[in-house]
C-alpha cells in the first residue's frame, strides 16, 4: 500500500487531481466524519486520526481530494501547509481504492472550527450539491515573447454554482504566488486571467495553476481546478557549436569518404521542432584549393572529398562552417565556426643520400676508426621513424673491414673500418650504400613503389711500413708420442709484408708449459729437450702449445701459435686399482674397472687373467671388455686375500698386479669393520684402526691393570700379616651330604669358626652328582695354617700337613701351591661320590 504525493504543477500532481476527480465522481461513499479543530493549522499538523480499513480493509492507494491535506497509512491526516479556517466548516474527501479488487471508497471529512458558530443557510442551501462535472477548464497557451498590451486576457474561469450564489475565484501556483511572482492574476468576481508581462519560453516552458471557486462565507461549491498554461516557443535562439575551436586528425593519402570527425551544435529552442531542425555546411577551406572536405548537412559528419591529401605540400587545413536551423532556410537563424584538420604523416617519400658518390682515404691496419660520413634527405616529419634512416653495405664488404651505423641526432651515415685493410692485398676497396626508413614504406593511391636509394663509397688504402705477420695465427705440426729430446721439428714461420719473406726475422719463445722445446731464434726450429709424453697433463686432446712471438730489426713483432699434435703410441699398460672389497650381504662380487691412459686405439677392450694358483679360490669373468667380475668360487672366511692378476690392452702390452681383496661381513664396503690383517703385499702403514678398535684397546689395557692392581694389593697385604688359627679344631673342612629324591639341598652345613679376626673365608664348591635330579653341594672351609676336612668315612680327621708333610720346616704354612690342593681333595671328593652314587641306587 503506497500513499501518492506530488508537487503542484508537476505532471504527476495534474494526473493526480484528473484521478481524485474522476474517483470523486464513481467511487461510494463510505462514511462521514466530523472533526474539531482549530481554525488556523500550522504545516505538519496532526488534524485527527480516521480508521480506513473499516471503510475499506485493504487498499492499495490512499488520497486526499484537497491538497491541503496528505493521509498516513495509518490514517493519521496532517495539514501540508498553513491553513486558516476562513468559513465554520472546511470539507475534503479521502479516497480510498483497492487495485485487486478493483474497488473505490470514500470518506468524507468535514473540519469545524472550535469555539466558532456555523451560519445558518437559506432553506434552499440544502440541496446546494457539488457538482459531478467540471467547471469549465478551458484549454490555454501564451505566446513566448509576446509583445502586449499588458496585461493580457489569457483566459476565465466560471463555475457553474454562480448561477445560485455568489462566487469568488482565486489561483496559486507558480507565476502567482511561486516563482514568477505576479506573472499571473485573476478577476475574483469575473474569473477572468491575466498575464502582467512577456515570458521566455527556455526559462519557463508551462505553467500549471489552480482555479478556486469559492462562496461568500468560504464555502468551495467546486474542486480545485488543474489549469495548465504552455508557452509557445518562439525561435528566439540562434544554434550555436559546442567549440569554437574544434580540431580532427585525419592520414595523408587516405581513401575518398574517410570519416574525419563529426560537428555537434546546441539550439536552446523548443526540441523536434523547425527551430531545432539543424543544418550544417562548410562555407570555407583554407587552403581553398583542392576542395578535400565536405560535410553531411543533416549529421555533421565530416569525409574527405579526394585521396590526394598530402601532408609534404599542406599539413593542416582549417574550414569554416555555418549551422543554421529552420531547416537550413534562409531566414532561419544561425552561427559559424572553425574546424582544424590535421593531416597524420604517412611513410610515403622514401629518404635519398645528396650525393651519388664519396670518396674518402685509410691507412691500413687501422681499426674502429671513423672514415666517412653521409647525409640523407627524407621529406616525411622529421625524428619519427618514417624519417629517421637505416643504412646498409650492399656490396663490396665480404670480408667484414667496414660498419655502418646512424648518427641519431644527425641522421646521417657513419661508416668505421673495424678490421684492418692490407695495402698489400688490396690498396681500394670500393662500397655500395643503401638507406631505408625504420618504418615500413606505405604507398600512396596511383602510385608506384620506390626503389632503395644507393650510393658509391670509394675507399683508398694508404700504404704504412708494418710489422711481421703470423699468418695463419694457429699452425698444426705431428709429432710422435715419446719423441726423445735433441729431435728437431719445423717450426712457425712469420712474414714481412713489405719483403714477403722471413728474411731478418728473429724468434722467441713465450709459452711452453712443459719446456718440452727450444726455438732456433733465426729459423724458428723447434728442438726437444725433453721426452715427449701424450699422457702428460699439459697436453689437451693429443695437442701441446707453443706460443712463438716474431720480431722484425725494429722490435715489431707478432705472435702465433705452434700446436704439436702427438701421435698417441701404446707405452702405457692398464693400470688398476689394488685394493678391493666383497660385502658378502652385498654384491658378493668385485668390480674391476682398469684405466688406460694411452689413446682410444691403445686402450679396450682389455684381457684379464688369474696368475699362478688364484683360480682355485676365485673366478674371473670379463665384461664388455672394459671391466671384469671377481668371485669367490665358495665362501671364504671374513678376511684380506692376495689375489694375483694380469691385465692386457688390445694390442696386448700387459701389467701384472696383486689384488689386496678384502671379503667382509657388510653391505656396503664403508660399512667393512673387519680386524685388520695384512696380505703379504700390504704394509703396516697401510693398515687403519676404526674407532672400535682403538676402544677395545683402551679397555683391555684398563682392565689389565685393574687386575694388576689387586693382585699387588693382596700380596702385600699376605706379607704384612699372615692368618693362623686359634682354635684350630673349630675350623674343619665338613662334608655334609643331605640325600632327598628329587629335591635339592639349599643350605650347607657348615661349621663357621668362632672368631673371625684371623681368618680368610674361601666357599669352594664342588662336585654335581647326575642322576635323578639329586644334587650334592659340599662346603669346605680353608684356613691358612690348617685345613680340616670331616668325612663321614671312618669319621677320620686329617689336614693339610698330614698330606703336606711336616719336614718343610722352613716353607710358609700358610701358602699351598694348587697341586697340593689338588693331591689332597681328588680323592674325597672321589669317595663323596661314590657314596652319593650308591644312595641314589639304593
Amino acid at each position: 500500500m503506497a500513499v501518492a504525493s506530488a508537487a503542484p504543477g508537476s505532471i504527476f500532481y495534474k494526473q493526480l487531481l484528473f484521478c481524485l476527480l474522476v474517483l470523486l465522481l464513481f467511487c461510494d461513499a463510505c462514511q462521514k466524519i466530523s472533526l474539531q479543530v482549530p481554525s488556523h493549522l500550522q504545516a505538519e499538523a496532526l488534524v485527527g486520526k480516521v480508521n480506513l480499513k473499516k471503510c475499506l480493509q485493504s487498499a492499495s492507494l490512499i488520497q486526499s481530494s484537497d491538497p491541503d491535506f496528505r493521509i498516513l497509512e495509518d490514517g493519521s491526516v496532517y495539514t501540508t501547509r498553513d491553513l486558516t479556517l476562513s468559513s465554520a466548516k472546511k470539507s475534503f474527501s479521502i479516497l480510498l481504492s483497492d487495485a485487486q479488487r478493483q474497488e473505490q471508497k470514500k470518506i468524507d471529512i468535514v473540519l469545524e472550527a472550535r469555539g466558532k458558530k456555523i451560519p445558518k443557510r437559506h432553506p434552499k442551501d440544502a440541496v446546494l450539491r457539488r457538482s459531478k462535472r467540471r467547471w469549465a477548464p478551458i484549454p490555454c497557451s501564451l505566446m513566448e515573447n509576446s509583445l502586449g498590451p499588458f496585461p493580457q486576457h489569457v483566459q476565465q474561469v466560471q463555475s457553474d454554482a454562480a448561477q445560485n450564489y455568489t462566487i469568488f475565484y482565486s489561483i496559486s501556483g507558480p507565476g502567482v504566488d511561486k516563482e514568477p511572482f505576479n506573472l499571473f492574476f485573476i478577476d475574483k468576481d469575473t474569473g477572468d486571467i491575466f498575464c502582467t508581462r512577456s515570458i521566455d519560453r527556455e526559462q519557463y516552458a508551462e505553467f500549471p495553476l489552480y482555479a478556486y471557486a469559492t462562496t461568500i462565507d468560504g464555502y468551495a461549491p467546486e474542486y480545485p481546478l488543474p489549469l495548465l498554461f504552455k508557452v509557445e516557443d518562439d525561435n528566439d535562439n540562434a544554434p550555436y557549436f559546442e567549440s569554437k575551436l574544434t580540431m580532427f586528425s585525419v592520414p595523408e593519402n587516405c581513401r575518398t569518404g574517410t570519416s574525419v570527425g563529426k560537428v555537434t551544435a546546441i539550439d536552446h529552442d523548443e526540441p523536434d521542432t523547425l527551430h531545432t531542425r539543424l543544418r550544417y555546411k562548410i562555407l570555407q577551406q583554407i587552403p581553398d584549393h583542392p576542395k578535400h572536405f565536405s560535410v553531411h548537412p543533416d549529421t555533421g559528419v565530416i569525409t574527405t572529398a579526394t585521396p590526394l591529401l598530402d601532408r609534404e605540400k599542406c599539413d593542416t587545413y582549417k574550414l569554416i562552417m555555418e549551422v543554421r536551423d529552420m531547416g537550413g532556410q534562409p531566414f532561419g537563424l544561425f552561427n559559424t565556426g572553425t574546424i582544424t584538420i590535421s593531416l597524420e604523416d604517412e611513410n610515403d617519400n622514401p629518404p635519398y643520400f645528396t650525393e651519388s658518390s664519396y670518396f674518402t682515404e685509410v691507412e691500413e691496419n687501422r681499426i674502429d676508426v671513423e672514415i666517412l660520413r653521409m647525409a640523407v634527405r627524407d621529406q616525411d616529419l622529421p625524428n619519427t621513424p618514417h624519417s629517421k634512416a637505416v643504412y646498409k653495405i650492399l656490396q663490396g664488404n665480404e670480408n667484414g673491414n667496414f660498419r655502418i651505423s646512424t648518427d641519431p641526432n644527425t641522421n646521417e651515415a657513419v661508416l668505421c673500418v673495424v678490421k684492418p685493410l692490407n695495402y698489400e692485398a688490396s690498396d681500394q676497396v670500393v662500397l655500395q650504400v643503401g638507406v631505408l626508413n625504420e618504418a615500413q614504406f606505405s604507398r600512396a593511391p596511383n602510385s608506384q613503389a620506390p626503389t632503395m636509394c644507393t650510393a658509391t663509397v670509394t675507399v683508398k688504402v694508404k700504404d704504412t711500413d708494418e710489422g711481421p705477420e703470423c699468418q695463419p695465427p694457429v699452425k698444426v705440426i705431428q709429432s710422435k708420442d715419446g719423441l726423445p729430446e735433441g729431435k728437431e721439428l719445423l717450426g712457425y714461420k712469420a712474414l714481412d709484408p713489405e719483403k714477403r719473406s722471413s728474411e731478418g726475422l728473429r724468434y722467441k719463445k713465450i709459452k711452453d708449459e712443459g719446456n718440452w722445446f727450444e726455438i732456433n731464434e733465426h729459423t724458428g726450429d723447434l728442438k726437444t729437450v725433453k721426452t715427449l709424453d701424450r699422457e702428460s697433463k699439459f697436453v689437451k686432446n693429443n695437442q701441446y702449445n707453443v706460443s712463438v712471438m716474431a720480431m722484425d730489426a725494429v722490435g715489431r713483432s707478432c705472435t702465433g701459435t705452434l700446436v704439436v699434435l702427438l701421435e698417441d703410441d701404446n707405452d702405457h699398460p692398464p693400470q688398476i686399482d689394488k685394493e678391493v672389497t666383497i660385502c658378502r650381504h652385498g654384491k658378493d662380487f668385485a668390480v674391476l674397472e682398469p684405466v688406460d691412459a694411452d689413446g682410444p686405439e691403445n686402450g679396450p677392450p682389455f684381457q684379464f687373467v688369474l696368475v699362478n694358483s688364484a683360480s682355485k679360490l676365485w673366478t674371473l669373468e670379463t665384461k664388455d671388455g672394459k671391466t671384469a667380475i671377481l668371485r669367490e668360487r665358495q665362501n671364504l672366511d671374513y678376511d684380506y686375500y692376495s689375489v694375483p692378476i694380469q691385465i692386457k690392452d688390445r694390442h696386448g702390452l700387459a701389467a701384472t698386479y696383486t689384488l689386496s681383496v678384502r671379503v667382509c661381513d657388510c653391505t656396503t664396503p664403508t660399512d667393512c669393520r673387519m680386524t685388520t690383517k695384512l696380505p703379504r703385499d700390504i704394509t703396516p702403514s697401510n693398515v687403519i684402526l676404526g674407532r672400535w678398535a682403538i676402544l677395545a684397546m683402551v679397555l683391555g689395557s684398563a682392565l689389565l691393570l685393574c687386575v694388576l692392581f689387586t693382585c699387588f694389593c693382596v700380596t702385600a697385604k699376605k706379607a704384612v700379616k699372615k692368618c693362623f688359627p686359634e682354635d684350630v679344631a673349630q675350623q674343619n673342612l665338613i662334608v655334609s651330604n643331605t640325600e632327598g629324591p628329587g629335591e635339592e639341598v639349599m643350605e650347607a652345613n657348615i661349621k663357621l669358626p668362632t672368631q673371625t679376626s684371623n681368618i680368610c673365608d674361601t666357599n669352594i664348591s664342588v662336585g654335581t652328582l647326575g642322576g635323578q635330579g639329586v644334587k650334592t653341594q659340599q662346603s669346605f672351609e680353608m684356613v691358612k695354617g690348617g685345613y680340616t676336612l670331616d668325612s663321614s668315612k671312618g669319621g677320620g680327621h686329617q689336614t693339610m700337613e698330614s698330606v703336606k708333610g711336616v719336614g718343610q720346616g722352613g716353607m710358609d704354612t700358610g701358602r699351598y701351591t694348587y697341586t697340593e690342593w689338588h693331591s689332597f681333595t681328588q680323592p674325597r671328593l672321589g669317595e663323596e661320590s661314590i657314596r652319593g652314587h650308591t644312595l641314589i641306587k639304593n
